[in-house]
């Protein structure tokens, strides 16, 4: 009989005090006679993440460009502003799936989920094909070009698949544990799957949720090209579907489906139609399923006799669920996102207006965009950066949306768990007293230093006080692991290096003060030190991705805006310019890999560049951006920065308590981007009218193509 461990211990005796019944998995080591079916693999554990990190709140987005709703009904709200005040707010989380379940399990935030109603409903679509390819198409001003998947994402696909199906058994089965852990009693779960893993899967889940509450393998087909050549071609996926107990309800669907009958009832022809022929009657029916249009009469004959208002059944492969082709008016050229309608249904039969839900794989936001519209709250959560900034673009159009109905829409956050996850990777025991934990800060930093140099192709140096390394030339600043690169940090580095002689400085950091890049370089570059200020890529916690030198630091992008006061004491804010420094691919290299009369479009040195070699072998290279504004997807404004604190709730030595981490809450007020129907982007705001007249900090964030984020904050006197 399996031992248990002190976590197991621990969620049986809650779950026994809370009167609920016991996870199947615990019944071969409570019970002799208890024995079923259970799926082995090497290295198989029942113990899951426990750790409890701080959500931090970067964004906040309740005033979509369009308008406002008023919805008391729904949730409070300002009388002033009509922004919510209170109420459940949305949750779109990036980060490491693992440890935002663990955060939500286990932490402060659960209080806020079971006062929502607790989390009635999950769908989730894990990463089940060993060989995808996550890269994507991007536009870059009239260009496309293929955008690769970021390392932090290839090193978990590398995690999830690096020893085949085994260590894709141990992710599911963690995060699963996770979120039957998170479901309230009458709660659900769809995840969806196909046959490279579903066997796995399905065993998995029998062993968490119970075979008792396994309620559907749902087959969802799909009509589109393709064919085996030594079996049948796959066209299907498979959509697993458990309860959390017996508390929960369901609510039947009906679709309307199309079935041909053997024969035609004659004596029910309608009297205008008695030259149907047998061809015609054939073309007739042909014309009804693909939904052509049709003479009324005829059309209400062959419904009389071949349609028919049905249950769906668990084979889905319907005109309602049916997948999108590259001309859908919803798809966005994301890889694996799946069709609104299929979401519907699920959120249809199995929540109810109101209820919360959730998708902890939530890739373009297609699970959220539906719940949103339907009515449900949600929480979302992805580890890629485009995935989170696609989601957002999408969920303020839906915002927009409902606004222009005069119908309800709720606020969301964007969550991270920042510095603390960080801090997580690192090593920092995020169980022990805060001394302990402080002082265990101060023994890491020296292998913190050691790792990012190692990742930015320096070495560690104690020869130059004020610096951490050196890199050719140049002298390195290695910032702070939990907090951003000071103005006065940076300040104190061109005075070190301006009394040592040093002409180079680099500076490393997660983050910067919103704002200092410009301003520094050019007080550098007067006073005879060349400045560079670069971000650290959470890459670098990843030695296999730094022993294959994946791991790339981008300069801090430049941003400059210019407010403006109008005659009627509004004010607007105009952008001026923007440049990033992105490198996807040597310009060089990539043409001296091309095969003569050949091409391919790269982003070199920030720039999209196409690289060709003709017929002779003649390389040739042609800047592609004719300007700046084409790197900028998304760009936001909040009028009155420093508003609201970015406060966590932590578990600390004396209980729970709110803490002010120094940051502020960037409140999204204006925001215009690009769309795929539509390239045009506004360079000045709309304009915004202060209440009272005071000296105010203006933060504008622009989100550039590939989803990355820079940041300026100005500040403006109204009169």
């Amino acid at each position: 009989m399996p031992e248990l461990n002190d976590q197991e211990r621990d969620e049986i005796i809650e779950a026994i005090r809370a009167g609920r019944s016991l996870p199947a998995r615990y019944r071969a080591s409570l019970f002799d006679d208890a024995l079923e079916t259970e799926l082995i693999w090497p290295g198989k554990t029942t113990d899951v993440e426990r750790v409890v990190l701080p959500f931090q709140s970067i964004e906040h987005i309740d005033e979509p460009r369009s308008g406002t709703v008023k919805q008391p009904d729904l949730f409070s709200f300002s009388e002033m502003s009509g922004r919510q005040t209170g109420g459940w707010t949305n949750k779109l989380v990036w980060g490491d799936n693992k440890l935002v379940l663990s955060s939500l399990v286990n932490g402060p935030l659960r209080k806020q989920i079971e006062d929502a109603g607790g989390l009635k409903l999950v769908y989730i679509d894990p990463p089940f094909d060993v060989g995808a390819d996550f890269s994507m198409d991007v536009q870059v001003g009239e260009n496309s070009l293929t955008k690769q998947a970021s390392i932090i994402e290839q090193i978990a696909y590398r995690d999830t698949w690096g020893k085949g199906r085994d260590s894709f058994a141990a992710m599911i089965y963690e995060r699963l544990t996770l979120i039957h852990s998170l479901l309230a009693e009458d709660g659900a779960i769809y995840v969806h799957c196909d046959w490279r893993v579903n066997s796995l899967i399905r065993l998995i889940m029998d062993e968490i949720f119970g075979s008792d509450n396994f309620m559907n393998e749902v087959i969802w087909g799909y009509r589109i090209q393709g064919v085996g050549k030594k079996f049948w071609a796959r066209k299907h996926d498979t959509l697993y579907f458990y309860r959390k107990s017996d508390a929960f309800r369901f609510k039947p669907q009906k679709e309307d489906v199309i079935y041909e009958k053997p024969f035609i009832d004659t004596k029910k022809r309608d009297s205008r139609i008695t030259d149907l022929s047998e061809k015609r009657l054939q073309d007739a029916i042909e014309s009804l399923k693909n939904r052509k249009s049709l003479n009324p009469a005829l059309k209400e004959f062959l419904f009389d006799q071949y349609y028919n208002d049905v249950y769906v059944r668990d084979v889905w492969d319907s005109d309602a669920t049916k997948p999108m082709i590259s001309g859908s008016s919803e798809y966005l050229q994301y890889p694996t996102q799946k069709p609104a309608g299929l979401l519907e249904r699920i959120l249809e039969s199995s929540s109810n207006p109101g209820d919360l839900v959730a998708d902890f794989f939530c890739g373009s936001g297609t699970t959220l965009e539906v719940a949103e519209r339907m009515g449900r709250k949600w929480i979302g959560c992805d580890l890629g950066r485009f995935a989170i900034h696609t989601t957002r673009k999408r969920l303020i159009g839906v915002q927009r949306d409902q606004a222009s109905l005069n119908e309800s829409y709720r606020a969301f956050e964007i969550l991270n768990l920042g510095s603390y996850e960080r801090q997580y990777f690192l090593g920092i025991d995020q169980d022990v007293d805060s001394a302990a934990r402080e002082a265990s800060k101060g023994e890491m930093r020296e292998k913190f230093i050691e790792l990012v140099m190692s990742a930015y192709g320096g070495q560690k140096s104690e020869q130059l006080p004020g610096f951490d390394g050196v890199k050719g030339n140049a002298s390195v600043l290695v910032g702070p692991l939990d907090a951003p690169v000071t103005e006065d940090s940076v300040r104190r580095a061109i005075d070190t290096a301006k009394k040592a002689g040093i002409a180079r400085v680099d500076i490393l950091g997660f983050e910067f003060e919103m704002g200092i890049k410009p301003m520094m370089q050019d007080t550098a570059k007067d006073e005879g030190v060349t400045l560079t200020l670069r971000y650290i890529p959470n890459d670098v916690f990843d030695k296999r991705a730094i022993a294959k030198g994946q791991v790339k630091f981008y300069d801090v992008g430049y941003l400059e805006v210019k407010p403006k006061q109008v005659k009627d004491g509004s004010v607007t804010v105009e952008l001026e310019e923007f440049s990033v420094f992105y490198a996807q691919e040597d310009a060089d290299a990539a043409a001296s890999g091309l095969k003569n009369g050949a091409s391919r479009v790269v982003v070199d040195s920030g720039q999209v560049v196409r690289v060709a070699k003709d017929k002779r072998g003649v390389i040739s290279k042609e800047i592609l951006t004719k300007s700046w504004t084409d790197w900028i997807d998304y760009w936001a404004v909040d009028f009155d920065f420093e508003s609201q604190r970015e406060i966590v709730r932590m578990i600390t030595d004396d209980g729970e308590k709110d803490v002010w981490t120094g940051r502020y809450i960037f409140e999204n007020q204006w925001q215009d981007f690009r769309t795929k129907d539509s390239r045009e982007l506004t360079k000045v705001s709309d304009k915004h009218t202060y209440d009272t007249p005071g000296e105010y900090k203006i933060a504008v964030k622009v989100v550039d193509v590939f989803g990355n984020d820079t940041t300026k904050v100005v500040k403006l006197k109204v009169k």
